[in-house]
């Protein structure tokens, strides 16, 4: 751990990352303190902050403590607490990072935290990359604890008399992480004692198998995806896999979800679009093209989150380039399309359903109009929007609307 530089320690106040702590002082590391106070556990949650205050005051170590509200971030965000939570500290971990000049952050995860970690990637269907487990160094994170058990952790802070905070949610079976370790772990701790050592042994496989399996994509995507600046582009002839074509667009914000829907529309008909937060993939007579969203794009997507979208500081857009949609109603991902014969969808403002078709017509849209018409559709293919024109009846907002969808034309 000296050789690490200077490092910022992530210490929540529990036992991992208290002996963690002790382990860099007794090595004579250049380290500091950061502690994130998530607000989730009330009164115990500001006990954790004054323990770990009063720690780094005994030691004569800086600290620094960060207050999220963690929960409104969760909603927001559609996220669960365990992955806002996380994604709130990293992201806080590294602006201090860059903030003092430091090298690394330290985190006090352990190889019980691997097992764990390991199962709930295997129970959501994860692949490769997320059955490899976490690394001892990835960037400028580093886990020193990582091929430590949670019992050999234990016995240090005993036998070197630390104190740590007890977080009685460890003990609650009903969240995903606690039900492995306190019922998946034993059941297989009763079938083989090397039950755990054989398990690490297999992660440490898959991370070595994933490093070759990213350069065999990687060079394979390099043949494939051509670049012109931020554009990328495939042949219709390319030999573009459901496989291939989920690691190319993973890292642009597409789940394997709407992946599985646009290789299916690879077949389809040109012109449907898809939509990530930061990029869109347009299905095109000769191939498939991903470009950012950005203000020159005909059709720009943008988040819009508001807890009460009914307060006195909401006001519905009523212009014609812009769609507010209630985001809980929709079914993702949504697809941009020119519209078709027999589409039929339900006005706002009018009772029952129309063709749009007709509701074209009762517009006197001119033929040219018609023909460049477009409509926003869900992943069950629903209209919700008739760009530029009228919202679906379905999908507008209400007062029961938590979270706004905004879309604008650009």
């Amino acid at each position: 751990m000296n050789n690490d530089g200077r490092i910022i320690l992530a210490l929540s106040g529990g036992i991992d990352s208290m002996v963690l702590a002790d382990m860099l002082l007794q090595s004579k590391a250049d380290f500091v303190l950061a502690h994130c106070n998530f607000h989730l556990r009330g009164e115990e949650s500001d006990g954790d902050e004054k323990f770990v205050r009063d720690y780094a005051e005994r030691k004569g170590l800086s600290l620094y403590v960060k207050q999220f509200d963690t929960l409104n971030y969760a909603e927001e965000h559609k996220l669960s607490i365990e992955m806002a939570a996380r994604d709130l500290r990293y992201a806080w971990f590294e602006e201090l990072r860059q903030q003092l000049g430091y090298d690394k952050i330290a985190v006090a995860h352990h190889a019980d935290d691997q097992l764990e970690t390991f199962f709930i990637n295997l129970l959501r269907g994860a692949g490769i990359r997320g059955l490899k487990g976490m690394r001892p160094v990835n960037g400028n994170i580093i886990r020193p604890l990582l091929d430590k058990s949670r019992e050999e952790i234990h016995q240090y802070a005993i036998e070197n008399g630390i104190k740590w905070r007890e977080d009685h949610t460890n003990a609650e079976t009903q969240f995903l992480r606690n039900k492995i370790r306190h019922e998946l772990l034993p059941v297989i701790d009763s079938i083989s004692k090397e039950g755990r050592a054989s398990i690490l042994k297999s992660i440490s496989h898959l991370a070595s198998e994933n490093e070759l399996y990213r350069e065999l994509v990687d060079e394979k995507l390099f043949q494939i995806v051509k670049k012109d600046g931020e554009v990328q582009k495939t042949s219709h002839l390319s030999p573009l896999t459901p496989q291939l074509l989920f690691e190319w667009l993973r890292d642009y914000g597409f789940n394997s979800d709407q992946v599985r829907f646009i290789y299916e529309a690879m077949n389809g008909q040109p012109g449907t679009i898809f939509f990530s937060p930061t990029h869109k993939v347009t299905i095109e007579r000769d191939g498939v093209e991903l470009t950012p969203i950005c203000q020159h794009d005909n059709t720009q997507v943008e988040l819009v989150y508001k807890q009460h979208p009914n307060d006195d500081n909401f006001v519905i857009d009523k212009s014609p380039e812009v769609a507010q949609l209630d985001y809980d109603k929709l079914t993702f991902p949504l697809k941009l399309r020119m519209w078709q014969a027999g589409d039929r969808f339900y006005p706002i403002g009018m009772k029952g359903s129309r063709l749009l078709s007709d509701f074209m017509k009762d517009l006197k849209l001119t033929t040219r109009q018609k023909e460049e018409c477009q409509v926003l559709t869900t992943a069950k293919d629903e209209i919700v929007w008739v760009v530029g024109r009228r919202v679906d009846e379905r999908f507008k907002v209400t007062d029961k609307t938590k979270t706004i969808l905004k879309i604008q034309m650009v």
